[in-house]
């Protein structure tokens, strides 16, 4: 009533019936409880919380002579070439591989069980990496990715800075991204070495492509990883003694390669795997989806990595004309943009002038096909991008499509599986199926949707 008074209504004006006055008196209530709770708790707290932001390490330069920089695995093929940028630019790196349970019971203890899945998993396997006993923890320092926008992924460091307070204050944090956050840091990345992880990108994406669609039909087992090892090696040695951006050359003879290894000639179902960025490509999150598809005489078929580069670039460039804006920004990433998507385009050209294998979906269609569903200014999550890569998989002939659904990713949950439904009314037959990922979730659970899935592709064939 006194808040009602301050706003210049009488009470009984701001106030007109007495179920609407308990409420009001209620919430009041309860505001002046949490106020009171928290500036006790500031009170009680407040000497932890100066030690808390006092521990929070920092990578010094100094560090990258003596210091192993520990990194979660999300995309084995393109994390592998980029480690290796970076060794040669004199740091010392270690892609964590590690998938059994344990990691998820280390996320649950360390992370508030609220926090989405993802998060959980990449802290899940640091704590689990350090208490190993494998790596000394006074020379040991973490990496992660931040991508600046509104997605929680933007709050890991700050959860996983939490998680090390007590036992390891020393282990500084490192963060890889494009938006100017954590500018204090010792890390660096220069011009030549955000060109380089470009490069190693789009070489990621290409052999990921190849790779899945030559397993599928091999005649003798291992065939296409020994060439995909081989050209893993190719890669690191070009980054390593230059030649990296001849691209067209590389590009033909790894076609080439791939096109040599004897494979069955028979029709075979194709499966789409979309969702949030993480659980969709990291075998670790969606409890290697892709070996399950193939080893289920499927064919998986994973849009390209540099598509969601992309997007993160164009979604900056697309602010500038909603919101009627242009600063030094959106001009550094409109120029980016054009000319990652010439690069996009020149391997699509190959692929195409090669004939035998099916390109990655070029990025300006499906921007096109977004726009026929969804407005480019819905970017939380993976946005627009989600429904526009179910539509050009499902225009493409591939019908399946499984969508990987992380626990506490509203915004995915909206873009995906709430477009699910308008995207099958477009592609009548379109097969669709969300599974959801989360520390209860049961991998024969997720199996046998899947399975239920194809089987129904099965008689559709």
């Amino acid at each position: 009533r006194r808040q009602a008074s301050k706003e210049g209504f009488s009470a009984r004006e701001k106030i007109p019936n007495n179920g609407e006055a308990i409420v009001y008196s209620v919430r009041s209530h309860c505001l002046q409880r949490n106020a009171l709770f928290q500036l006790k708790d500031t009170t009680k707290h407040s000497n932890e919380r100066k030690v808390i932001n006092l521990s929070n390490a920092k990578f010094t330069p100094e560090m990258k002579e003596t210091h192993t920089i520990l990194i979660p695995d999300m995309l084995p093929i393109h994390f592998g070439l980029i480690m290796e940028i970076f060794r040669i630019n004199g740091y010392k790196m270690e892609l964590l591989t590690t998938s059994h349970r344990n990691v998820v019971d280390e996320g649950l203890k360390n992370v508030h069980n609220d926090t989405c899945y993802p998060a959980l998993l990449v802290i899940g396997q640091f704590m689990d990496a350090l208490k190993s006993g494998k790596y000394d923890p006074d020379k040991t320092a973490l990496m992660i990715s931040q991508t600046g926008g509104g997605c929680r992924a933007s709050n890991y460091i700050h959860l996983l800075r939490k998680a090390l307070d007590a036992d390891y204050p020393q282990i500084p944090v490192l963060s890889i991204n494009f938006s100017g956050l954590e500018k204090d840091s010792g890390f660096k990345i220069t011009a030549k070495m955000f060109l380089q992880m470009l490069y190693a990108v789009l070489y990621g994406d290409m052999m990921m492509s190849l790779y899945n669609q030559c397993r599928a039909y091999e005649v003798n087992f291992g065939d296409s990883k020994k060439v995909l090892e081989k050209w893993q090696g190719i890669i690191a040695d070009l980054f390593r003694k230059g030649g990296y951006m001849k691209t067209k050359k590389y590009y033909r003879e790894m076609l080439k390669d791939f096109a040599a290894v004897e494979r069955k000639k028979e029709k075979k179902i194709r499966v789409g795997i979309v969702g949030e960025i993480y659980v969709k490509y990291s075998p670790l999150a969606n409890n290697h989806l892709e070996e399950f598809i193939t080893s289920q005489d499927c064919e998986p078929v994973v849009p390209a990595f540099l598509d969601f580069c992309m997007y993160c670039a164009v979604n900056t460039v697309n602010d500038g004309k909603i919101y009627n804006f242009s600063n030094k920004t959106t001009k550094i990433f409109t120029i980016a943009y054009k000319l990652i998507y010439k690069l996009q385009r020149q391997m699509i050209d190959i692929y195409k002038e090669h004939g035998e294998f099916d390109p990655p979906h070029d990025f300006e269609e499906l921007r096109a096909y977004a726009d026929k569903y969804m407005h480019q200014g819905v970017k939380m999550g993976e946005g627009w991008l989600i429904p526009a890569e179910m539509a050009a998989l499902a225009h493409g002939g591939v019908d399946n499509i499984i969508c990987t659904q992380p626990f506490g990713c509203l915004p995915n949950h909206i873009v995906a599986k709430g477009m699910s439904r308008v995207i099958k009314e477009a592609f009548p037959d379109a097969n669709i199926v969300a599974i959801d990922y989360d520390p209860g979730a049961t991998k024969v659970n997720q199996e046998n949707r899947i399975k239920l899935m194809l089987a129904n592709a099965r008689k559709d064939m």
